[in-house]
């Protein structure tokens, strides 16, 4: 059973002073969690955790993980000034995008970041953004087909978007070397969201079997070897999560089979988690304002899919506790919901909960990856604030809510802004 890591008497106590709804974040297990992946990898002197910014956008927690040794994955401009500003730089950023704009190659080249190309013709393109090819370089494969495991499909990479086939690999490395570079990468991503200690075992064999022809055939020289992400976290309670100790055992297998026999047990392994590295250390607090029966039974809360929209998006599930009824009955079924103008705004569909009174705080499970960094403002809804539970027990504030004045701040509309500004003013906005 999913157990929250506040308590009702905390959050009661935190929303005296920041109102629901709210994320909040554990600081103690983030830290643990990061150091239990070090620990699974600690067989590869140069491994390096690059936590994928685009999970959990926030300076605070990413300066927590630059402490226990992360680096960053940026997909964009902004990830890479949010790196840069907490005191990332050069090999702590590892830059994966796509269809990139030559200005944010520029400016990744200009912090020193590892750049890894999505796609063959971003060789040249590269080259004309920034006046060369860097020494160091990582490329990303994409292999078609359907990614298949022991327990089935995982994934079809033939319908992705992303990386360059294994042909397109070969001749972007020797073009590469030709141009300069010295130090190679090579990047996949495959799969999203595993809960099988069996994914990253197998991507490696593959990528391991790929560097060493590579290596072989081009005289490139492989320096490292990024998995990417796709290690998932348990959403339902009944799922067994991952063993990350078993994974980087496995990985350790495939390296020592493939890549030492080979004369590449020098090869860097790199890692780019996301949910697994906080998914489960974030929460979404919310307080029930409603109930209403019609053909169902709904409870209405503050929050909505503006704060989290994996359930609204595409059905996910999310674990609701109700706060100080951990141990009550689950004996009501209701649709959990939120405010918006779509009958998809819900965090929950008819699910078994205990009695839900309004005033009830609940806390929404596994939201700390994908969570805060994918909300909009449909409705004209703001943004909640992000909260961070300290080793120490006490609670920090790491993102303030939004208010109006944020919302209308970009409006550039001759009178509108002064008039909108009057009417917050006399609000007290």
């Amino acid at each position: 059973m999913k157990k929250p890591f506040v308590t009702k008497k905390q959050v009661q106590e935190i929303a005296g002073k920041y109102p629901t709804p709210f994320y909040i974040y554990d600081e103690k297990a983030i830290r643990e969690n990061a150091r239990r992946v070090y620990s699974a990898f600690s067989w590869n002197k140069n491994f390096k955790e690059f936590f994928a910014v685009k999970a959990t956008p926030n300076p605070r927690l990413m300066q927590i993980l630059m402490e226990e040794g992360c680096g960053f994955d940026c997909s964009s401009e902004t990830e890479l000034m949010l790196s840069e500003a907490i005191g990332a730089k050069g090999e702590d950023i590892m830059f994966s995008s796509n269809d990139t704009p030559a200005g944010e190659f520029v400016y990744a080249n200009k912090l020193g970041a590892t750049i890894n190309l999505d796609d063959f013709t971003h060789v040249e393109f590269l080259e004309k953004a920034i006046g060369k090819i860097p020494e160091t370089i990582s490329c990303r494969f994409n292999p078609g087909g359907v990614f298949k495991m022991s327990n089935g499909i995982m994934d079809n990479p033939g319908d992705s978007k992303y990386g360059m086939t294994r042909e397109q690999l070969f001749e972007a490395f020797k073009i590469l070397k030709e141009k300069g570079a010295k130090r190679f990468g090579i990047h996949a991503f495959l799969a999203s969201n595993t809960v099988t200690n069996e994914y990253y075992p197998t991507l490696a064999g593959q990528l391991f079997e790929l560097a060493r022809d590579l290596q072989e055939k081009t005289g490139a020289k492989v320096g490292f070897i990024n998995l990417s992400g796709g290690v998932g976290i348990p959403y339902k309670p009944d799922q067994e999560g991952n063993d990350i100790e078993a994974i980087g055992n496995g990985v350790r297998e495939q390296f020592e089979k493939i890549l030492v026999p080979a004369g590449m047990g020098d090869v860097a392994i790199y890692t780019e988690m996301g949910r697994f590295m906080m998914g489960p250390y974030g929460g979404l607090v919310t307080k029930a304002i409603h109930e209403k029966h019609i053909y169902k039974e709904y409870i209405g809360v503050d929050a909505c899919a503006v704060n989290l929209m994996r359930p609204a998006m595409y059905g996910a599930y999310h674990h609701i506790t109700v706060l100080g009824k951990e141990d009550a009955p689950l004996d009501h079924i209701y649709d959990v919901t939120g405010s918006l103008c779509e009958n998809n705004d819900k965090f929950a569909v008819e699910r078994n909960l205990p009695e839900i009174n309004n005033g009830d705080y609940l806390f929404i499970h596994d939201a700390g990856a994908h969570g805060f960094s994918m909300g909009y403002n449909y409705n004209g809804k703001l943004k909640c604030a992000e909260l961070l539970l300290c080793e120490d027990g006490g609670c920090e504030l790491i993102r303030r809510a939004e208010t109006a004045r944020d919302y209308f701040a970009t409006f550039d509309c001759i009178g509108v802004y002064d008039d909108l500004d009057r009417i917050m003013k006399k609000k007290g906005v």
